[in-house]
């Protein structure tokens, strides 16, 4: 495996391979079996003889003023030896300074009305700079396929339109999200919550499969299911909790649904969704 950190590096690695595909797992680093999912999804994808790239950059395009940029963690070597383990054969690693030389760019991605809702309405500037970063590194890495967890679902609905509108020529591959074992979303930011957090965030996906048990007898039922279930918990502060149809548009009477819950625990913002099949199955 590889450690590059300059979009020269790369550039010579790419062109110096085989006529093979290469699939991309765009991350921000502190590497968790989620994220793991996601590169050995993506050696399916393009077998043996592909390539799997994971990028491990914390972009600073995507934190809002009095986020968490500065204690975003950041563990590089646990990184680089679980890519390895994993079988992963490129991290690409750079600065910020490499991939902004000229500081923060002028010219940046536009998310749309879809990114001024759920997420983007409480962080406005957020999804601009996701898809600017997301963006940029598929132009660095190139890829035919990259594979991005469910569990920021707005995020990978965004992702998905800006490779089709934009004809970047990049499959999005989106996979379910991974969990612990008590249902919690794997998440970096995990390791922010202490031990009784810990244990009231898992409210969050108790609250989604009371949603999902309910979904049979419509949307107003599944929400009001999952809506008491997050009231049990006073230590989780809820933003927003809504069903959506699977482009985070209205939801259907009755067919396939997305059911999207956000909420702080602590000083952690934490989010979480899940498939809901709504109406009799």
């Amino acid at each position: 495996m590889r450690l590059l950190t300059t979009r020269d590096d790369l550039h010579d690695h790419r062109r110096s391979l085989p006529d093979s595909e290469v699939a991309a797992v765009l991350t921000m680093g502190a590497l968790h079996e989620g994220h793991l999912a996601l590169a050995a999804e993506a050696r399916r994808l393009v077998g043996p003889r592909g390539t799997v790239v994971v990028t491990v950059f914390v972009n600073p395009l995507q934190f809002g003023a009095g986020e968490d940029l500065s204690h975003y963690p950041r563990t590089l070597d646990a990184d680089v030896a679980a890519a390895e383990q994993a079988g992963v054969d490129v991290v690409f690693a750079p600065s910020a300074e490499e991939i902004y030389p000229d500081g923060p760019p002028t010219i940046t991605i536009d998310p749309g009305e879809l990114g001024t809702i759920l997420e983007g309405a409480v962080r406005p500037t957020h999804f601009r700079g996701v898809l600017t970063i997301v963006a940029k590194l598929l132009n660095l890495v190139v890829p035919s396929v990259t594979v991005f967890g469910e569990k920021d679902y707005q995020q990978l609905v965004l992702v998905r339109r800006m490779c089709r509108e934009l004809e970047l020529g990049v499959e999005v591959v989106g996979l379910p999200t991974v969990r612990e074992p008590d249902g919690l979303a794997m998440s970096s930011r995990n390791a922010y919550l202490s031990a009784q957090q810990r244990r009231q965030a898992g409210v969050l996906s108790r609250a989604l499969r009371a949603g999902q048990d309910a979904a049979q007898d419509g949307v107003g039922s599944a929400l009001a299911a999952a809506g008491a279930a997050l009231a049990e918990e006073p230590g989780a502060r809820v933003d927003y909790l809504v069903a959506t149809d699977p482009d985070l548009g209205a939801p259907p009477e009755q067919g396939t649904a997305r059911l999207l819950v956000a909420a702080a625990v602590g000083g952690t913002r934490l989010l979480d969704n899940v498939p809901l099949t709504v109406g009799p199955s």
